[in-house]
């Protein structure tokens, strides 16, 4: 793709002033006639001075001869949320190897979007391209036949309320068109752009094997777990201690690419890993949770990967449940409440925990990790003499550790828990893995030889609910869609916040947008329709996004997104307050 767009039309400047005075002034009619680059260069140079308000006029496609430019929204005023362009690249010569393939045609626009990031560094021109993981997103798409769709956000100049045309013009008719140019596939470092996609390939084969090993991860020798700083995801530089797998749980791999890779597998079943404070039981934990997702080379967690069904789980006092099965865990409430049916605006820690774990087995997850920090520890334990003065029919609630085995035995889901306060856990641990200074040792046989025999109690799998489609509604009282976020922090969905702080696996803040999108997309894709079990409701839109990609949650969503695990979808739906549970069955 050779050459240079948008360097002629130049123009005479318009002084008219149009826009200007006081009171609101109607939206400009779209520009009509001829929309190619030359005209596009010669009316920004002509609006220069204007009222910011005739940006609008720009809305809708412009011809740019290898690309379309589409203006899809044109902010306001200079201090609006930023306005949103479309760049579709008819060919960008990526060869078919580089999108035939799902896996390889996320990691190829995962590599592009992220270059294009690196050449708008300094334009007012923005692609979201996300963090550490590889992340099927909005931004950029690559296209049947290689071709690229970005969608970019700009920041419109003025100067004051009036248009600047000038760095306007700049922008749209040379950067973008130069952009464009450099990421053609004969302009980037190819070798490079297929070992990005060779690495995802590989986690993801990786992944495909846990399940037939009896795995539930795999941590390869060499990774780099720990991370920067408590506020950068990217890996420690210095200091850092190689992962080293303990001889006992080695295993050995075979990859497409890399060949044969070693490392520590987690086996289904119990798994307690345990040691001394800062000693990095937390850091594999946490690594382990993000090894769902797949990660850009060089991160050090490239190889760390955990089953795709891995759900952390932790306490959350003050959660909203909604008619959720939680009689595992809580039996005989002394206001006689049905805890089968379990409804409260205003959960306690315990039962906010139990909540969360049937919840997410009814999702369909059948790998739990959890933390001892962060959980509530009545619901994780209760102690021979804690239960000699308290005894078993004036407590209601069922401690984990009675319930993790047959969990495991009998519905094969498994767990992975950090614990460093109580031993008690080793009478169910099939396996115990201790962090010393960041070295991991197999101590299971010591640990048996401190374990006792328990009592185990049932779990009855959690009863599916079928929710009210009707209470799962984004538009606001003032009749208009409203779905964004607020941070890492808070979902906005219609007239309602959604507190999703403790949805520890959401890693990037497109997932959020992502989800109050694949909530509209479950109603308005009669996924949820009434009849349909949530699980059956979730399987549906999973096959909808296979088949459609993730441009199916927001294709006239004017922002940027990506796209979030159905385990963050329905924790997401669950702590929705206006939420309704028509049935359990």
């Amino acid at each position: 793709m050779a050459g240079r767009y948008g360097n002629g039309g130049q123009g005479r400047r318009h002084g008219g002033g149009g826009g200007r005075g006081g009171g609101r002034r109607p939206e400009p009619e779209p520009i009509r006639g001829v929309r190619d680059d030359a005209r596009l260069s010669s009316e920004l140079l002509r609006m220069d001075g204007d009222s910011y308000g005739r940006y609008k006029s720009l809305k809708g496609d412009w011809d740019f001869g290898d690309f379309t430019l589409t203006v899809q929204h044109a902010q306001s005023d200079p201090f609006a949320p930023p306005s949103r362009v479309r760049v579709l690249v008819h060919d960008a010569g990526i060869p078919k190897s580089a999108w035939a393939d799902p896996v390889r045609r996320r990691a190829t626009a995962d590599y592009l979007g992220r270059r294009a990031r690196r050449l708008l560094r300094g334009s007012l021109l923005k692609i979201d391209t996300g963090g550490q993981e590889v992340i099927e997103r909005s931004s950029c798409q690559v296209t049947e036949g290689g071709g690229i769709d970005l969608r970019i956000g700009i920041d419109l100049p003025g100067r004051g309320r009036r248009i600047d045309g000038r760095t306007a013009e700049r922008e749209l008719c040379a950067t973008l068109p130069d952009l464009v140019d450099d990421l053609d596939w004969e302009e980037i470092d190819t070798a490079e752009a297929e070992a990005f996609a060779d690495s995802v390939a590989d986690t993801v084969a990786l992944r495909a094997q846990l399940e037939e090993r009896g795995l539930v991860a795999f941590v390869a020798d060499g990774a780099i777990l720990p991370r920067r700083s408590g506020v950068s995801d990217e890996p420690m530089t210095g200091g850092a201690v190689p992962f080293e797998s303990p001889e006992p749980l080695r295993v050995s791999v075979d990859l497409p690419h890399r060949g044969t890779v070693t490392g520590m597998g987690v086996p289904e079943g119990i798994t307690l890993i345990v040691g001394g404070g800062f000693h990095g039981k937390s850091t594999l934990l946490h690594a382990l949770e993000r090894g769902v997702y797949d990660h850009i080379p060089g991160d050090g967690r490239e190889l760390v990967v955990s089953r795709g069904d891995a759900v952390k789980i932790r306490a959350e006092e003050g959660r909203r449940v909604e008619r959720t099965d939680v009689s595992p865990f809580v039996r005989g409430l002394p206001t006689g409440a049905d805890t089968g049916d379990f409804r409260t605006e205003n959960a306690s820690g315990s039962t906010s925990q139990a909540a969360n774990i049937c919840e997410a087995v009814e999702a369909g997850s059948r790998t739990l990790l959890v933390d001892e920090d962060s959980t509530a520890t009545n619901l994780m334990i209760r102690d021979e003499r804690m239960q000699a003065l308290v005894h078993g029919d004036r407590e209601p609630l069922v401690p984990f550790i009675d319930i993790v085995r047959p969990l495991h035995r009998e519905h094969r889901v498994s767990t992975v828990l950090v614990m460093g306060g109580s031993g008690d856990y080793f009478d169910v641990a099939d396996q115990v893995i201790m962090l010393d200074a960041y070295h991991p040792h197999d101590v299971t046989e010591r640990a048996r030889a401190l374990a006792r025999e328990r009592a185990d109690a049932d779990f009855t799998p959690p009863r599916h609910r079928i929710v009210d489609p009707a209470s799962v509604n984004p538009t606001t009282a003032r009749g208009r869609s409203k779905i964004k976020r607020r941070d890492m922090d808070v979902l906005v969905f219609g007239d309602h916040d959604i507190d999703v702080r403790s949805v520890e696996q959401f890693v990037d803040p497109g997932q959020i947008t992502g989800a109050g999108l694949a909530l509209r997309e479950l109603v308005r894709g009669g996924h949820l329709d009434g009849a349909r079990t949530l699980a059956e409701a979730l399987d549906s839109l999973e096959r909808a996004l296979a088949r459609d990609g993730v441009t199916r949650l927001g294709g006239d969503f004017g922002g940027d997104y990506a796209l979030p695990r159905r385990y963050e979808i329905a924790a997401v739906l669950n702590r929705l307050r206006a939420l309704r549970v028509a049935e359990l069955r």
